[in-house]
C-alpha cells in the first residue's frame, strides 16, 4: 500500500528510492524535470541493474510548459555484423537469449540522455553534468546495498545467464544468488561515469568509452562494431497522441508498442464504461487489448521499414470498428503471444510545468548478462525480439531498429492538468497504462489509481501463461463473473506483485500543485519539494 503520496510543487517518481532522490536533489538545487530525470536514470542504472543499465535503450516524452509535446526516441540499431546468415552459420534457428550473441543492438540510452539535455539547455536548462552524475557516480564508488526486487529476481533461462561473460563474478559472485542488502561496488562502472562526466556523453559513442565498448563486444564476440557505435543519434520524433473527450493522450511511435496503449484507449472509450472494476470495466479493457495487439504485431516494426502510417490507425472510425468487434459479455478467443521484457519508468514534473515521462531497460532481467570489462556496463538483449525468418515483420537486419515494448505515457487535460505516468512490464506496459488512466479518469487520485489491485492479460515478464492473470484483492464476485464470461482467470495470491508491473504517476495542476505516486510493488517513491 502507498504509505505517503507526495503534494507539491515538482516532483518526482522512480521504481527505487535512491534514484528519486538524486531527481528530488536536482530539483532542490534548481535543476529543471529534464536535468532531474537523467541524474534519475543514471542513478537507476547502477542500484536497479536487473531492470536496467547504460548498456540499454530509453524513450522520452517531454511536455514544455507551453503545451509543446516532444519525443526522444534513444532505440539502438542492429550492428553491422548482425545479419541472419551469421546465426544461421553458428546453428541458431532464433537469437540466443543470452552472452555475446544476444548483444545484438547498440544502447541507446546514453544518447537520451545527451539529447534531452541539449533540449533542456534549449530551455534554460545550465546544470553542470558532473553534478547531474554525482549521486550515480557516489553510489559505484561507495557501494549500494542490493535492492528486494534483485533479491527476489531469477532470471528466465538461468543456466545461460549464469555462464555470460562476466554476469556471475559481478551479479552473483561465487555462484550464489545475492541476498537483500549485500553490497555491491561497481567501480569499473563507477569510473565510466566520472569520465562521461568529465568528458561529455558523446564520448560514450565517439570517445575513450566508445572505443573500449567496441574492442570489448569485439574480443566478445557480438556483433556491434566501432562504426555502429560512431554512427549512432538518438532522435527527436514526432509522438502519436488520440483525444479522448477533455484530454489528449500522447504516446511514442515505432518501433515501440506506443500504438497499442492508445489503440486500447480509444478502443475502450467507445465502450462507454461507467464505473472503475465493473465487469465491463475489466472485460472491456481486456477485449481492447486483444484488438490493439492483433493491429500491433501486424504492423509495428522499425518505421522506417512500415508500409502503414500508425497515425492512421488512431481515429475514431478504427476505435469504432474494433469496439465493434468485441462481445459485451463474452471473452474472445486469442492466439498466444510472447512479451517479457525488464524495464523502469520514471516521471518528474518541476515547478514551472515541465514534466517527463520517461522509460530505460535492457529488455530481459540483466539483458544479455555480459559484463563489458573495461567499462562495468552490461548490455542490452533487446536484439532477441528480431525473427531470423526474412519474411517476418521484425526480421534481423543490421541498422534495423528492434521492435520496442517500451512507451512512456503522458496526458494533458483541458482544464491544464498534466500527467506523466506509465509502467514496466513487457505487453503488460500497455494494459497497466490503460489502468491508471481509466481509474484516474473515473475519479480516482493517483496514489489509489497506483495502488489498486491490477490485471494482465496474456504472457509477460516472469509469466508463461496467456491466462487473465489478477492479483488477489479484486472482488470475488467479479472473478466469477469475468471465468463465467470465458476469461481463463489466474488470481494469485499476493496482493502486490512485480508480474503486475513497477507503476507510476505525476499530475500537475493549473493552481501548481503536483500530486505523484509510484508503486508499493517496487522499491520506489515518489518525492517532492
Amino acid at each position: 500500500m502507498i504509505e505517503s503520496p507526495v503534494f507539491a510543487s515538482a516532483a518526482v517518481a522512480a521504481p527505487h528510492h535512491s534514484a528519486s532522490e538524486a531527481g528530488r536533489a536536482v530539483l532542490a538545487e534548481g535543476g529543471n524535470a529534464i536535468e532531474a530525470m537523467v541524474a534519475m536514470a543514471a542513478t537507476i542504472a547502477v542500484v536497479y541493474p536487473h531492470m536496467n543499465a547504460i548498456g540499454g535503450d530509453g524513450f522520452w516524452l517531454v511536455h514544455q510548459p507551453g503545451g509543446k509535446v516532444q519525443a526522444i526516441e534513444a532505440c539502438g540499431p542492429a550492428g553491422r555484423l548482425a545479419t541472419i546468415a551469421r546465426y544461421r552459420e553458428k546453428g541458431h534457428d532464433s537469437i540466443p537469449s543470452r552472452g555475446a550473441d544476444a548483444a545484438v543492438t547498440v544502447a541507446g540510452a546514453i544518447g537520451g540522455w545527451q539529447a534531452a539535455l541539449g533540449l533542456s539547455a534549449s530551455l534554460g536548462g545550465r546544470m553542470p553534468l558532473a553534478d547531474i552524475l554525482s549521486d550515480a557516480i557516489r553510489h559505484c564508488r561507495e557501494g549500494y546495498p542490493v535492492s528486494a526486487s534483485e533479491a527476489r529476481t531469477w532470471p528466465n533461462d538461468l543456466e545461460a545467464t549464469r555462464e555470460a561473460a562476466g554476469f556471475s563474478s559481478f551479479f552473483w559472485p561465487g555462484g550464489e544468488r545475492p541476498k537483500e542488502g549485500d553490497l555491491r561496488r561497481p567501480e569499473a562502472l563507477g569510473a565510466t561515469f566520472a569520465h562521461l562526466a568529465a568528458a561529455g556523453l558523446d564520448d560514450f559513442y565517439r570517445g575513450d568509452i566508445g572505443r573500449e565498448i567496441a574492442a570489448d563486444l569485439a574480443r566478445l564476440g557480438a556483433p556491434v562494431t566501432r562504426e555502429d557505435m560512431q554512427a549512432y543519434r538518438a532522435a527527436l520524433v514526432q509522438p502519436l497522441s488520440i483525444r479522448l473527450g477533455d484530454l489528449t493522450v500522447y504516446n511514442v511511435p515505432p518501433p515501440t508498442q506506443g500504438l497499442a496503449s492508445l489503440l486500447i484507449l480509444g478502443i475502450f472509450e467507445q465502450l462507454g464504461v461507467q464505473r472503475a472494476d465493473s465487469f465491463e470495466h475489466i472485460h472491456g479493457l481486456v477485449e481492447a487489448t486483444k484488438r490493439a495487439f492483433l493491429i500491433r504485431d501486424r504492423h509495428v516494426t522499425d518505421p522506417a521499414f512500415m508500409t502503414s502510417d500508425p497515425a492512421g490507425f488512431l481515429t475514431d472510425a478504427v476505435f469504432a470498428r474494433e469496439a465493434a468487434a468485441i462481445d459485451r459479455k463474452r471473452a474472445a478467443p486469442w492466439p498466444p503471444r510472447d512479451g517479457k521484457g525488464d524495464t523502469i519508468w520514471m516521471g518528474a514534473i518541476d515547478g514551472d510545468g515541465l514534466a517527463v515521462s520517461y522509460i530505460q531497460s535492457i529488455y530481459w532481467e540483466y539483458g544479455a548478462g555480459i559484463i563489458l570489462p573495461q567499462t562495468g556496463i552490461n548490455w542490452q538483449n533487446r536484439g532477441v525480439s528480431f525473427s531470423l525468418d526474412p519474411q517476418a515483420t521484425n526480421p534481423l537486419t543490421p541498422g534495423r531498429k528492434p521492435f520496442h515494448t517500451l512507451n512512456p505515457a503522458l496526458a494533458r487535460f483541458a482544464d491544464g492538468r498534466v500527467m506523466s505516468y506509465g509502467a514496466m512490464g513487457g505487453d503488460g506496459q500497455p494494459q497497466f497504462q490503460a489502468q491508471l488512466l481509466s481509474r484516474y479518469r473515473f475519479g480516482w487520485n493517483p496514489a489509489a489509481a497506483v495502488d489498486a489491485p491490477r490485471f494482465l492479460f496474456g504472457k509477460t515478464w516472469g509469466a508463461g501463461s496467456t491466462s487473465l492473470k489478477m492479483e488477489s484483492r479484486f472482488d470475488p464476485m467479479l472473478l466469477a463473473r469475468l471465468t463465467a464470461a470465458g476469461h481463463p482467470v489466474e488470481e494469485y495470491s499476493e496482493a502486490y506483485s512485480d508480474q503486475f508491473g513497477h507503476a507510476g504517476m505525476l499530475v500537475k495542476h493549473p493552481k501548481g500543485r503536483v500530486e505523484a505516486a509510484h508503486d508499493p510493488r517496487s522499491d520506489g517513491d515518489a518525492r517532492g519539494l
